[in-house]
């Protein structure tokens, strides 16, 4: 992508004015995305952007800028601009690269872009017919397919010298269902790191049924009742709620300014003991998975809270000098265009020892969320509210009438102190996190769970 002389001018650029580490990102992606609605491809997009970002460290001053001119001329114009804004009488001396070798822990099996259209407009079609022909009241069904392969190179002042290829794709399958007076939406997005082979090995059955399904029943579905209940919350996508809720409170973007719930309470008693959550961005092929960060790291498991006791951070390397403590392989950036931070990659609760059936049936009055919805979190109090696509009410120790209009409103941290059973079904759903430093593919996940008590928003009083 770039020669090693070129990126050792570049960064001896960065350090001209006394900075003490300073960093290349490169990046060259090509981005394919075809949208499908009413049997015919309505969009389709593809394109390639390219990049280098540059950012200087001083202490605990930080400056980043960009720049599309892979021109030594342009680069070093790039860095000698970021380095403008360091002044500092010390000079450092950025080490020799080294090429690092970097194992894939993903395999690839198509590249996206050796695969014609028509191979993926017709995976399309099937996933639309499916989800079209589910029931006579689907008025729409949308199908979108997306891939992208991007590859990057990063190095530092500190020697670092390594290239890493991401190869990602994903279905969103999105229905409507109408009886002439409301339509009510269901949708189903699997993701993965893969390449073309992720779509001839999905079942598009289940996936496009189930986006058709939860449409046809919630259309049917009675106004939610409001008030304070025992919430079981599926697995999967069920964990976007800690994602929200508690996850970003665990990364060192809001710890290092105190801007956290959970700044200074390592070794504290966040949750039950059945509660262990962790952030392993190594899980072979999950849509949030990486071989390195986007600071050239290697991607790892880190164990956020074990046993209800929280262990650690995620930590990328700039927070890391502000905390006095590593990064931990968890930055990340949506492109050269952004400033990295920490971020999560595949981030879930860890299987307990119920079974979803026991979980059900000591369950006497409550609400079952099987589908959750969009939310929202202030991470500086932990306060959040999510929507639930699917729920039902439980009585008896047995699920009920869909209800719908459902939210869920609380307190992230006193939300997890108050789970009080794990599943053993652990599952991963895939998203998109935003947050400082752009939108990110990321897995959230958790087997199901029950909290003992979360205030639910509904449309009627119960």
């Amino acid at each position: 992508m770039l020669s090693k002389s070129v990126v050792e001018d570049v960064i001896s650029a960065a350090l001209s004015t006394g900075g003490d580490f300073a960093e290349v990102f490169v990046e060259d992606r090509f981005s394919n995305s075809l949208v499908l609605q009413d049997g015919k491809i309505e969009k389709s997009n593809s394109g390639r952007d390219a990049g280098v970002g540059i950012r200087v460290f001083s202490g605990l001053q930080s400056v980043y800028a960009y720049t599309t001119d892979f021109s030594k001329e342009g680069l070093i114009k790039a860095a000698k601009n970021a380095a403008h804004a360091i002044k500092s009488e010390v000079r450092h001396i950025p080490a020799v690269l080294q090429q690092e070798a970097i194992e894939p822990l993903h395999k690839i099996i198509q590249m996206p872009q050796s695969v014609e259209n028509a191979r993926k407009v017709a995976v399309m079609k099937k996933t639309y017919d499916i989800a079209k022909n589910y029931h006579s009241s689907i008025a729409q069904a949308t199908v979108s397919l997306l891939d992208h392969e991007q590859n990057v190179l990063i190095a530092n002042s500190e020697g670092k010298f390594v290239e890493d290829k991401r190869v990602r794709s994903r279905l969103a399958i999105q229905a409507i269902a109408s009886d002439g007076t409301q339509m009510q939406p269901g949708f189903y997005g699997p993701g993965a790191y893969k390449g073309f082979e992720f779509f001839e090995g999905l079942d598009l059955e289940h996936y496009a049924g189930e986006a058709a399904r939860i449409a046809v029943t919630m259309l049917h579905a009675e106004e939610c009742p409001s008030g304070k209940f025992p919430v079981i919350i599926d697995n999967e996508f069920g964990g976007v709620i800690f994602h929200e809720a508690c996850g970003h409170g665990l990364e060192a973007t809001s710890v290092a300014k105190n801007n956290s719930v959970f700044a200074n309470r390592i070794g504290e008693k966040v949750a039950p003991d059945i509660v262990t959550y962790i952030d392993d961005g190594t899980l072979a092929n999950e849509w949030g998975s990486l071989n390195i960060d986007d600071e050239g790291e290697r991607a790892r498991k880190n164990v956020l809270i074990e046993n209800g006791i929280l262990k650690g951070y995620l930590i990328d390397k700039f927070n890391g000098r502000r905390m006095g403590m590593e990064a931990t392989g968890s930055s990340r950036r949506e492109s050269y265009r952004f400033n990295p931070t920490s971020r999560m990659t595949n981030t879930f609760i860890a299987p307990g020892k119920s079974t979803p059936e026991e979980i059900i049936s000591s369950t006497e009055h409550g609400l079952y969320a099987k589908y959750m919805g969009g939310g929202s979190v202030n991470t500086a109090t932990g306060d959040y509210n999510f929507a639930i696509m699917e729920a039902y009410l439980v009585e008896n120790g047995k699920i009920g009438a869909p209800v719908k209009g459902a939210t869920l409103i609380g307190n992230g941290p006193k939300t997890l102190q108050l789970v009080d059973m794990v599943g053993n079904n652990l599952a991963h759903g895939a998203g998109m996190c935003g947050s400082v430093s752009g939108s990110l593919p990321v897995n959230v996940g958790q087997p199901m769970i029950r909290v003992s008590e979360i205030t639910v928003g509904g449309t009627k009083g119960e």
